[in-house]
């Protein structure tokens, strides 16, 4: 069979939907949200995904390429590629990976990471071609359907449970949230939110998020902690984000507006819910494992210097 790597095409999209849900299940994936993603990409970005495809025009593997414009440190560039499971041992992935390579190293990139499911032959993979493994995450599954949720518990008192439907007017104090929990979120490259306009239209305006079931505590007045959902229309739901902001942790607010979200979740229909955590998150790992969620798969950030 024979692979070719090209740019992604509107007509690509249903296509790297169904590879990055089949490589990745972990993560929600839709037509609707990759059209989105590729349209509003940030122009300092230079998001270029590819798709390899057969000759007859399928697509057998994605990935995701761009620079991160909004680390603190500049030269950072990131290529993720995932390939259907069906069709690996065909150098899709190679040949992904080459082009992505070469894409950002124009655009001046010169350290590159990528996040690589956590089993030997891919480990291998990513070592032949120069990669080192850093950090790692989980990925989490909860079955909705099944699982005994924590029970709803009244807000203490001076703590209201609003939605982030209830921010429609004016949004400007999640995002603020957003940004001061964000900047303190483990990551080897880290990144700063600062550009209202740019997280109104991609965060805020998002096809998979869902401000009825995204969940804000507010104290006294004042946006505290958050926890942020997705939705995919399929009854898959993903946590996005929950975080506290400094000056209020340590009060459970997090884990307050997080089951909320899921007991909302569940009533609205959805039947999975998914998030991930950062293998060194002790925290957000313990109290995950307190909703019930289970280690469904790790992901290891593996980095490369050019040059």
């Amino acid at each position: 069979m024979t692979v070719i790597v090209r740019d992604v095409r509107t007509q690509d999209a249903e296509g790297f939907a169904r590879v990055r849900r089949a490589a990745l299940p972990y993560m929600l994936s839709t037509a609707e949200q990759l059209v989105f993603d590729w349209a509003h990409a940030h122009p300092d970005s230079h998001y270029r995904p590819l798709v390899a495809v057969t000759e007859a025009g399928g697509v057998v593997g994605t990935a995701q390429v761009g620079i991160a414009h909004d680390a603190a440190e500049p030269g950072i560039g990131y290529a993720n590629v995932y390939v259907d499971p069906a069709h690996l041992g065909r150098g899709a992935g190679t040949l992904l990976l080459s082009a992505a390579e070469e894409h950002l190293a124009e655009r001046g990139a010169r350290t590159l990471y990528s996040w690589v499911l956590d089993a030997p032959e891919n480990l291998a993979w990513a070592g032949r071609r120069g990669y080192s493994p850093s950090r790692s995450a989980y990925f989490l599954r909860l079955d909705l359907t099944a699982a005994e949720l924590p029970p709803l518990q009244a807000p203490p008192a001076g703590v209201e449970l609003l939605t982030a439907e209830d921010f429609a007017a004016d949004p400007r104090p999640l995002f603020e949230l957003d940004a001061v929990t964000t900047a303190d979120e483990p990551s080897d490259v880290g990144a700063e939110l600062d550009d209202f306009a740019h997280w109104r239209a991609t965060t805020w305006e998002h096809p998979l998020f869902d401000r009825a079931l995204t969940t804000v505590a507010v104290v006294d007045g004042v946006p505290a902690a958050f926890s942020a959902a997705q939705t995919d229309g399929l009854g898959r739901y993903n946590s996005g984000m929950t975080g506290t902001a400094p000056a209020f942790r340590g009060r459970g607010l997090a884990k307050l507006a997080k089951n909320t979200s899921l007991h909302r979740a569940r009533a609205a229909g959805c039947t999975e819910a998914f998030t991930g955590n950062d293998t060194g998150n002790g925290p957000m790992l313990a109290i995950n494992k307190w909703f019930g969620y289970e280690i469904g798969a790790r992901e290891v950030r593996h980095v490369r210097t050019l040059g």
